[in-house]
């Protein structure tokens, strides 16, 4: 365990020293400028090490070897016929439904629990004076990734191209980044990148894996991959359809407001 944990820490202090570089170069190079309170700085540093390679140790011992485990035994036909009615033993696209709600279920914990979407929370709470709500844009987000990775899991079963869906959902953020708050658009197209970080992609790739291995013609390569691409998509949508409904829910509020007054 020691020397695990010895191991996580060595590389996690290399991969954080370019950032430490480049902050203290500019700092001291570049604005010529003293670091202001630099012991707590460092002190941060050091959490932020620390915590990092106890995070990633945590998942390497315990979340990525459960949640693969659980995707492969999900999708093995032999614990799907079980729920199955009559004789027939060939599974239709809505016998994967314990899968479905999986990926929906794996999806919206995972991403509230990411740690790059409640650092975007937090910052956009703040800059916004707390007009946008840090739990609610988490949840929002959430919701987006979990609709995706369900719709992605529809698609491996079914087998239909990816870029179907793709194409569709852009064509959709398109449509709403006319409609959507000015103030939500910059943020809603963030949140898609800040989905796919160190907790949602391991189990969100295994889950695909282990779907497209077990379901009869489908290739691991070519079905099995993809998933990513909806966690970062749904989220555009969701987060501005949030925005949206606020918006609507405020102009109607105000409206009974006018009209009582």
């Amino acid at each position: 365990m020691i020397q695990t944990f010895l191991t996580t820490l060595y590389s996690t202090i290399l991969d954080v020293f370019p950032i430490v570089a480049i902050l203290f170069g500019f700092q001291l190079a570049v604005l010529r400028q003293p670091v202001v309170h630099l012991s707590k700085v460092i002190l941060g540093f050091v959490y932020v090490i620390v915590g990092l390679a106890l995070f990633l140790m945590g998942l390497e011992m315990a979340l990525f070897p459960l949640g693969e485990t659980m995707a492969l035994q999900l999708t093995e036909p032999a614990f799907l016929q079980q729920f199955k009615l009559g004789d027939d033993v060939h599974l239709d696209w809505e016998d994967y439904y314990w899968v479905y709600l999986f990926a929906f279920c794996i999806g919206l914990s995972t991403t509230i629990a990411e740690p790059s979407l409640i650092a975007v929370a937090i910052k956009a709470n703040q800059v916004s004076a707390g007009s946008i709500s840090v739990n609610g844009l988490r949840f929002a987000v959430a919701l987006g990734v979990a609709v995706g990775i369900t719709l992605g899991c529809y698609r491996i079963v079914v087998g239909d191209p990816i870029h179907y869906y793709i194409i569709g959902g852009y064509v959709l953020v398109v449509i709403q980044t006319y409609f959507a708050p000015k103030i939500i658009i910059p943020l809603a197209y963030d949140s898609g990148g800040v989905t796919t970080s160190t907790v949602t992609v391991p189990l969100v790739t295994a889950l695909g894996l282990g779907l497209s291995t077990t379901v009869p013609g489908r290739n691991p390569m070519i079905d099995g991959f993809g998933l990513i691409a909806f966690a970062s998509l749904f989220p555009i949508i969701s987060v501005m359809a949030y925005a949206q409904i606020t918006q609507w829910l405020n102009a109607r509020n105000q409206q009974h407001k006018d009209a009582k007054s």
